[in-house]
């Protein structure tokens, strides 16, 4: 048994196909992945009218999904923000309309009286394997609704749960996942208040699919939007890149490989809260939980929205070394990978340093970091907005595009 520092050495003098027999589904299905990503690109038609693996990627294919079907038909006011939760302004007095118009960008959350604005997200999850170092389906299930949520300023007052069941899935497995869900939910006080089961025939879907639908009441005086980062913000991230993706990955290799290395997934509230209630709440003007596509796609998105251009710093991205390892091994880049409890902030450069300060102060946010910032011009006259740059550690820049494709299908 070897850790996967050591094996990338014993591939390294061995040849990697004899040490990957049992990391060999893994391959394969990177190799598809690459056949499929190729296809995309080189037939058009094709991509327009199928739908991919590579649209669940969480990058550009994902982005044109979300934007050319869903988007064009459920256009509103409300969904067209694109951010990880929608802020409704409720209005609490009679009148013919109780849905009121959204707030812009800097105006702040509603806090008229007899007004209330609520955020609302969903999300449905189908990882597979469904146990992992470090959590498992239904823990992942809550705490990336609750961060959906905290990422808007929302904080978390209900869930919702929706389960598909394959018919023969183990009753045991069942009740683990279960109390994993039901654990997540007492770490950061947000009780499960309604849901729904259904069962479906052998093969029908893979074992077990969980929905998870979030609503919040968000802060008043709080604006953060994807679409509110502003010149001159720093890029704070709260800790470690790459965890979840990477620990999925090491999982699915096989017993052949043993690591210390586990998913991130944890209920980011408590820490995000600890920030929204201190003296620079305020200041905080873009939050995203980088998940599918991870920091690189979190960081166009966010680049898109606000029409801006984002400079980060290879040399301050904090990476575990296993992570590192299983990326070599595997031709992975970190700034790519999921993660499920971390976040992304774009905060006023007078703040950030305090800001900083009150992360680390969380046990969650220890290993936070200042990892760039947003340019106050654009790096060429007349360029578009919506570009994020690398500066290297050998002292180059290079752009780092919105993934097209996926390295890993399932991950969340």
């Amino acid at each position: 048994m070897h850790d996967i520092t050591a094996a990338i050495h014993v591939m390294t003098r061995q040849g990697m196909r004899h040490e990957m027999m049992q990391g060999q589904e893994i391959l394969q299905e990177q190799e598809i992945l690459q056949g499929n990503n190729q296809g995309i690109l080189q037939d058009d038609n094709q991509k327009n009218n199928v739908v991919t693996l590579a649209h669940g990627g969480g990058g550009e294919l994902t982005n044109t999904l979300v934007t050319k079907v869903f988007q064009s038909y459920f256009h509103s006011p409300y969904l067209d923000t694109l951010d990880d939760a929608a802020r409704l302004n409720i209005n609490m007095e009679p009148a013919d309309t109780y849905l009121l118009p959204p707030e812009r960008p800097g105006q702040g959350a509603t806090a008229a009286p007899g007004r209330l604005q609520i955020a609302i997200t969903t999300d449905s999850f189908v990882v597979r394997p469904i146990f992992f170092s470090g959590g498992d389906i239904g823990r992942l299930a809550v705490c990336g609704t609750i961060n959906d949520l905290s990422v808007a300023g929302a904080r978390p007052l209900a869930l919702t749960c929706s389960v598909i069941l394959e018919e023969g899935f183990a009753m045991d497995d069942l009740r683990r996942i279960v109390a994993s869900m039901a654990q997540a939910t007492r770490e950061c006080g947000v009780p499960i208040v309604t849901g729904d089961t259904k069962v479906v025939e052998r093969g029908a879907c893979d074992g077990i699919y969980i929905n998870t639908t979030g609503i919040g009441a968000v802060r008043r005086h709080i604006y953060v939007s994807g679409a509110n980062a502003r010149p001159g913000d720093r890029i704070l991230i709260t800790g470690t890149i790459g965890d979840h993706e990477a620990s999925i990955q090491v999982a699915r290799l096989g017993s052949g490989f043993e690591s210390d290395l586990a998913s991130d997934v944890a209920p980011l509230w408590p820490l995000v809260s600890q920030v929204l209630d201190s003296p620079f709440g305020c200041d905080i003007h873009a939050m995203r939980d980088p998940t599918r596509g991870g920091v690189a796609a979190a960081l166009n998105e966010i680049a898109l929205e606000s029409e801006i251009e984002v400079f980060i710093n290879e040399s301050e991205l904090p990476v575990k070394p296993q992570v590192n390892a299983i990326c070599e091994l595997l031709g992975l880049d970190p700034l790519y990978l999921a993660n499920e409890g971390k976040i992304l902030m774009f905060v006023s450069p007078e703040s950030s340093h305090r800001v900083l300060e009150i992360i680390r102060s969380h046990p969650m946010g220890r290993e936070a970091r200042v990892i760039g910032e947003v340019a106050r011009e654009r790096r060429s006259r007349g360029a578009p907005g919506g570009r994020v740059w690398l500066r290297t550690i050998l002292g180059g820049v290079r752009e780092l595009p919105m993934p097209i494709g996926l390295s890993l299908p399932r991950i969340c």
